[in-house]
């Protein structure tokens, strides 16, 4: 457990000021958001929102932390594990895509990049509940077909990253840079399908 993790304390509106935090770093960025505006989201006082985060960063990381886990285990819990491995990569690239595309994933990655070189503990909490997360459920998902020989992958750490980067490629930069941010279905299915086919022709047993 992190300082930071010590320092967060759980209540009966801490869901509730998670939420309002959510809104306002959406709307307003890290540096934007102010305690009032949060508090105001939240429909708490600022007393009460202090109790839970003495500090904006522990708050910030704390909501990235919650809504990457929500959609990581939403995930897990629909994608049928049973299927052949293609169709299963095929379901976490296209869920990936949507997810980097996002606003809120959009404006985690620009929040955490900006912020990271100040507070590098929040770029540190971030990547472990970011891209630490997605590589961690991405092998507990990978390794049946591994162990069945459908797959064949010795190192699954980098194996998992490299699939996280597949799914980045080319819609992810050019939306973060606002170059042509095309989030239809047809262009998501490109990039999924791409990342799909390219992981399988260096892991396809």
């Amino acid at each position: 457990m992190t300082a930071m993790d010590a320092e967060i304390k759980k209540g009966r509106k801490f869901d509730q000021v998670l939420e309002g935090a959510r809104q306002i770093f959406m709307r307003d960025g890290f540096e934007g958001a102010s305690v009032d505006d949060i508090a105001k989201a939240a429909s708490v006082s600022k007393a009460t929102l202090y109790s839970y985060f003495p500090d904006k960063r522990l708050l910030f990381s704390e909501v990235a932390r919650v809504e990457c886990n929500r959609q990581a285990e939403s995930a897990l819990e629909q994608i049928d594990t049973e299927a052949p491995a293609h169709e299963v990569l095929h379901e976490a690239a296209s869920r990936a895509v949507r997810f980097f595309l996002s606003d809120f994933g959009q404006q985690m990655f620009r929040i955490c990049v900006a912020e990271s070189y100040r507070f590098p503990e929040l770029g540190q909490r971030f990547y472990a509940s970011g891209p630490g997360l997605f590589s961690e459920r991405m092998g507990r998902l990978l390794t049946p077909y591994v162990e069945r020989g459908d797959l064949k992958i010795d190192d699954m750490d980098l194996a998992t990253k490299q699939f996280g980067e597949l799914c980045k490629c080319d819609l992810f930069v050019r939306c973060l840079c606002g170059v042509e941010c095309d989030t239809s279905e047809s262009a998501i299915e490109r990039i999924a399908s791409g990342a799909v086919e390219t992981f399988m022709a260096r892991y396809g047993a």
